[in-house]
């Protein structure tokens, strides 16, 4: 059982990508945390058009001006994504939630002992992992699988409704990210 099963067993909505990569699990797992998720064209202008509608409804002088710039996994916690459990290196597991919906996506805290209770009304709950599967040709697996539990039917429809607008992105956001670690991994062992 993943740590995925774990926390989020019954879902509303998910996708799921794959990428072999010629590295062994532990450096595939430790590319994961170092690797520049934003450094694909496409990733940068989709996260900046995400951030785009929150920049815009600050006031004032510290509206600081969104940049493309190296993306971390730690940069992504700091924006709200919380490890809630971790198997290094077979599997991560961060998660998030919200209302990813509106513009601002009125994201909450949220913790591994939270995530494990129900989800609050008028709420959704991201699941996000990576895992590792080890090929025996040395290589290794990776996928990336985000899972969305919604507490409601009312809370599912809006976010059903984003889910239709945004997945097609988010899709090609993950296998853009997927590319990155895969590089990041092999060049490692290149060095």
């Amino acid at each position: 059982m993943t740590l995925l099963d774990e926390y989020f067993v019954a879902h509303d909505a998910s996708e799921r990508h794959t990428v072999r990569i010629a590295a062994p699990p532990a450096a595939v797992f430790a590319a994961l945390r170092t690797a520049d998720l934003s450094g694909h064209v496409v990733t940068r202008v989709l996260l900046a058009l995400r951030a785009l509608p929150a920049w815009l409804m600050r006031r004032g002088p510290t509206r600081a001006k969104p940049t493309p710039r190296r993306v971390t996994l730690a940069d992504f916690e700091r924006h709200g994504f919380v490890v809630l459990a971790e198997r290094a290196p077979e599997e991560l597991l961060i998660g998030l939630q919200g209302r990813f919906w509106t513009l601002t996506g009125q994201l909450e805290p949220l913790d591994a002992a939270a995530a494990r209770l129900p989800v609050p009304a008028g709420r959704a709950r991201a699941g996000w992992n990576f895992a590792t599967q080890p090929l025996p040709d040395g290589g290794t697996l990776l996928s990336t699988e985000t899972r969305i539990v919604c507490s409601d039917p009312a809370t599912r429809r809006r976010f059903l409704w984003y889910w239709r607008v945004i997945q097609p992105g988010s899709g090609l956001i993950r296998r853009a990210m997927l590319s990155r670690i895969r590089g990041e991994a092999e060049r490692r062992l290149t060095s």
